[in-house]
Parts: structure tokens; sequence; C-alpha cells
């Protein structure tokens, strides 16, 4: 069989010009798969059939490999398979019909709310950087807008009086957001005293600036989220996208719809937001353990 790999690999070289490295997992791949066949005396390509493969797959699986590496295997397989088809070395590709197995959704990672509490209590209130981040932090964690939406407020997208900020998503949809009462606060106290003196030229109109008075960055926002980070212990891999996760499952713990929570995060989708439930029902399975007595 090493002679159809050889032949396998000088064809996707030289017809398809893939790179090295690309050769090189097709390869491995395929090799593997060719040693694990020769295992079970199985010497003749056209031996192979799709009970053969998923076998494989499940050997792979019960190895321990992750999803994504079966998935890569099974496509290395296939077009392993297809180049036997059209060279005629096989009568039928065995992987016609064979799924890739589906990944696992990854939950995303959040903070508990003492978590939370102890990160936006990390800026120093005393001195003018330390209150325009507090309300930065307190912005983001009130009301789940991204980093990137954050760095893109102007003065006009907010409305202190009323209580919202006027957000644009990456489709340009406008969306209005509630601000709650201490980040309002927070905000308020970075406008009046802080930000005047910030800026250097008075037509600057982005809410939140930089040592220079211009735009903050999403690259700066990053760095302040990691100084913090670092400053208040949490032993967790924190960025800006934490707190919008955080926004999201706390207020579907307390009894907020998806919907809603749906429109606020600007998902147009509602699947995208359902995630969060799985989150919440996570944390209910883990009270119901702790606290009930057969459990």
């Amino acid at each position: 069989m090493n002679v159809y790999l050889d032949d396998f690999i000088h064809y996707l070289a030289y017809e398809k010009e893939l790179s090295k490295n690309t050769l090189e997992s097709y390869k491995r791949d395929v090799s593997q798969f060719i040693d694990y066949l020769k295992g079970r005396e199985i010497l003749d390509v056209k031996e192979v059939n799709k009970t053969t493969i998923i076998t494989y797959l499940l050997h792979l699986q019960k190895l321990g490999k992750a999803t994504s590496t079966i998935s890569r295997n099974l496509a290395s397989i296939r077009s392993f398979s297809q180049f036997l088809l059209n060279e005629k070395f096989i009568d039928k590709d065995p992987t016609i019909h064979l799924e890739s197995p589906k990944s696992e959704k990854k939950l995303p990672d959040i903070l508990t709310l003492e978590e939370v509490e102890l990160l936006l209590a990390q800026p120093d209130n005393n001195n003018q950087i330390g209150i325009r981040d507090k309300a930065m932090l307190e912005l983001l964690y009130a009301t789940g807008i991204r980093v990137s939406e954050l760095v893109a407020l102007d003065c006009s997208h907010l409305n202190l009086d009323m209580g919202y900020i006027t957000c644009c998503s990456n489709q340009n949809k406008e969306r209005i957001i509630p601000i709650g009462s201490i980040a309002k606060k927070a905000i308020d106290e970075y406008i009046n005293k802080v930000r005047q003196y910030l800026v250097k030229d008075k037509i600057e109109m982005s809410l939140f600036v930089n040592y220079h008075g211009t735009r903050l960055t999403r690259q700066g926002f990053w760095k302040i989220i990691k100084k913090y980070t670092q400053k208040a212990k949490i032993n967790k891999k924190i960025t800006p996208h934490t707190l919008r996760h955080s926004f999201a499952t706390h207020l579907l713990q307390n009894g907020a719809d998806l919907k809603s929570v749906q429109e606020m995060l600007g998902h147009s989708d509602i699947s995208t937001t359902q995630v969060y439930t799985l989150l919440t029902k996570n944390k209910i399975k883990e009270v119901y353990n702790k606290a009930h007595p057969r459990a």
C-alpha cells in the first residue's frame, strides 16, 4: 500500500501543488491509517470499506484524539480514496456518505459575580487613567458590547440622561442598549473630571481616548484588561470578550429572556445566543449536585 501512498503524495505535490506542511500532514495521516490496516491484516486497498474506516475513526477516539484531529484524518483518507478511485485502483470510494464527527461546542469562559466585582474594583479612582479605565470596564460589563464597539463609541453615542448608548454592530445595524446606574456613574465621572484633560484636540469625538488624546485602540484596551487581570490575581484567562460572555450569562441566570439578550448582544441568529443557556444549565446542575441530599 505504501506504493499507492507515494503516488498519492506525488500527485498532491506536482498536480495540486500543495505546501510542504500540508503534504506532510496528508502523508502522516494516511501512513498511520495504512499501518492500522496492516495490523488488521488488510493488505489490499480494495478490501477497505466503510466499516473499516468507521472502526479506524473509533480507534482514534479511544486513543483520546481530539475531534478536530479525527476530522482531519477522515479528510486525508477521503482524499486518498478519491485518488485511488480516479486512478482506478479501487472500484468505489468507501468514504462516500461518511460524515466528519461534530465538534463539541466549546462553552465560553465566564467570570463569577465575585470575580467581576474584583476585576472592576482594580482601577485607581485617584488618577485620571484609573477613572477612565473604570468607566470602560463598567460599560463593557453593563452592556455586553464588543471591544471593537467600545473603542468605536463617540460622545454622541452616549445618552446619560436617558441611560443608554447607541451602538453599531459589525453589520452596521444600530442597537440601543441600557446602561446600569453604576456604569452611568463611572462614565459621568470620566466625562466631567477626566476626558477634557486627556483630549488634545477639541474636535476629537471619541468617547474613550488614550495618553495622546486620540481614540483608544483594541490593542490598547487588551493591554488594559490584561493589567487589571494580573492585578486582581484572577486565575483565569480573561479577554475583553470574557466580560461580554459574563454579561449575557448573568442576565440569563437572573431571569432575562433570550430574545432580549440576543438584541442587546447584536446577534443576528438566536442560536448564537443559545450557547449561554448551556452555561446556565450547567450552573443549575452544579447547584443541584451540591445542595440536593440525594444528588
